[in-house]
């Protein structure tokens, strides 16, 4: 069986909580992700995604030039560990309704950041996994099961 580690993103794109929305939009951009985990003092804090920019920035009318990272992150942030299962993961991943994790690694007095896990991640990777998502999204949703692969697809993606 696989674990976070097989599939998870190593190198780890990040930005300062302190850091503006605008500035966090262009990371995003140039580097064509997703997320940015976020960062004070080197611990990770919480996940700005392109879901947060348009929820909590675009659709309410904020600056994205003044507005700060801090201000709109996703937290608390849900983690997991190297050594996690994939469909340990993928239940945390839907029992918090998110679609990326990320990877720590826990010492006595830190935790260290180490990797990202998405679900379009592991869906590429493991498409054994989508028996289990599906399962999982069907016992937490009111959705018919005729319309569950459009909705599979769109959450995945």
């Amino acid at each position: 069986m696989l674990k976070v580690k097989d599939v998870m993103v190593k190198d780890v794109v990040t930005i300062q909580s302190d850091q503006t929305i605008l500035n966090a939009a262009n990371i995003m951009n140039e580097n064509k992700i997703g997320c940015l985990v976020v960062l004070e003092n080197g611990r990770a804090v919480g996940i700005v995604t392109e879901r947060d920019l348009l929820e909590r920035v675009i659709a309410a009318s904020a600056d994205p030039a003044k507005t700060l990272v801090g201000q709109v992150m996703s937290k608390p942030l849900v983690t997991v560990e190297p050594e996690t299962m994939l469909e340990e993961a993928v239940e945390l991943m839907f029992q918090h309704r998110i679609k990326k994790l990320p990877v720590v690694e826990r010492g006595d007095t830190d935790t260290k950041l180490v990797g990202l896990v998405t679900l379009t991640d592991i869906a590429r990777i493991h498409p054994a996994l989508m028996k289990t998502m599906r399962k999982l999204f069907e016992e937490s949703s009111e959705i018919p099961p005729k319309n569950m692969e459009k909705v599979m697809n769109f959450y995945i993606v």
